[in-house]
């Protein structure tokens, strides 16, 4: 996977404290010494690259709407199909795959559980497949931001 010096930041600077203002993008140009066009362009080819899914917030628990741990058992000939549904869905911010039973898992967050409810029921009717859901009973903090590190090309 290339990557230019731009996307390497973008990827690894952001990750915490993403400025929280009208323009955050020119904020973060203005931090790399780049253009705001440059900055979202990186992005959106990232995006495009599948690279990124999407540059948005992380909310704590039950501080907005309702959300909930799933996971599901989905075989293997599926995964990369289902994967796509589920990563296709504004309400899901990640999801990954797991050596396990239940190999894909994600975090699904919406305004109220009513909404949660018909999200996960309109998932499990749209793949034929069982969600197991597993809501936040206790809080743990979980640190999501992953540095990155980068090997020179050769």
């Amino acid at each position: 996977m290339a990557l230019t010096e731009l996307e390497r930041h973008l990827l690894n600077d952001f990750q915490r404290d993403f400025p929280l203002s009208p323009t955050p993008f020119r904020e973060i140009a203005e931090t790399l010494g780049v253009t705001e066009g440059e900055v979202l362009a990186s992005l959106r080819d990232l995006a495009e690259r599948r690279i990124v899914s999407r540059v948005g917030p992380v909310f704590a628990p039950h501080r907005l709407g309702a959300s909930t741990l799933a996971a599901m058992a989905v075989p293997e000939a599926r995964l990369a199909e289902v994967a796509d549904l589920v990563s296709a869905l504004p309400e899901v911010n990640h999801n990954y795959e797991r050596e396990h039973r239940y190999n894909l898992w994600f975090v699904l967050t919406a305004r109220d559980q009513a909404r949660l409810d018909e999200v996960l029921a309109d998932l499990e009717r749209r793949t034929g497949l069982p969600v197991l859901s597993l809501p936040l009973l206790e809080d743990f903090h979980i640190d999501l931001g992953f540095p990155l590190e980068f090997q020179e090309e050769r």
